[in-house]
């Protein structure tokens, strides 16, 4: 092990210095630089170049096993123990992914609001129909909820809105952007479907106003 190293840094660093850092003579290296490679070990270095390339292909997504396996299914013959011995050697580890659950504050169950927009997405003139939707982002500092609506006659973004909660204020960032922007004349249909169970009053795309009913997506 000290000598492969001292052999693959050899162009950046001394060998002396390497040999004296790593307690080895220099007349023991040169030798073992003269020895021919045994066959195992020059098996191992092969199949340990398939073993990453299947690494990358799985985007770092296999463990021990399933490189294993794959390996196999390509007909390279090499054993499970053998493959997680030198994957542990080289560091090759499987990215894990962080479960993500989606968690709902309100469990009740309510009907959802009439569909005012009834499969019609062909549309006539801007600012009559807009129809929405959540989707859920993975970041570096976790999970984020956008919320968009869209004008159906252009297909164009109106408004938008990101938060931590699937919640009804994330909704709400969304069409009192689109309210702000386009400013749409009275009796537009705005239907706005969620993934989340979301519960809360029904919502006017003309004036904003409120009136008190449970619904599930917010309506114009």
């Amino acid at each position: 092990m000290k000598y492969g190293f001292i052999k693959q840094h050899d162009q950046e660093f001394s060998v002396m210095r390497m040999c004296a850092v790593l307690r080895v003579s220099r007349s023991g290296y040169y030798a073992w630089r003269e020895r021919p490679e045994a066959v195992r070990v020059a098996q191992d270095r092969a199949l340990l170049t398939q073993i990453w390339r299947v690494h990358v292909e799985s985007r770092q997504a296999y463990g021990a096993k399933k490189t294993w396996l794959a390996l196999r299914d390509q007909g390279i013959a090499c054993g499970k123990h053998r493959v997680a011995r030198l994957r542990k050697h080289a560091g090759i580890e499987a990215r894990r992914k962080r479960r993500f659950r989606v968690t709902v504050e309100n469990h009740s169950r309510v009907p959802a609001a009439p569909n005012l927009v009834q499969q019609q997405f062909t549309v006539a003139q801007p600012n009559r129909t807009w129809v929405g939707d959540m989707t859920c982002i993975r970041t570096r500092g976790g999970f984020l909820h956008l919320a968009v609506l869209l004008d159906l006659y252009a297909r164009r973004v109106v408004g938008w809105s990101m938060s931590e909660k699937p919640d009804l204020p994330l909704i709400m960032g969304a069409l009192n952007m689109a309210l702000l922007q386009r400013r749409p004349p009275a009796r537009s249909d705005s239907s706005h479907r969620s993934g989340a169970d979301l519960c809360g009053p029904r919502l006017s795309a003309s004036d904003g106003s409120t009136q008190d009913a449970p619904e599930h997506e917010p309506q114009g």
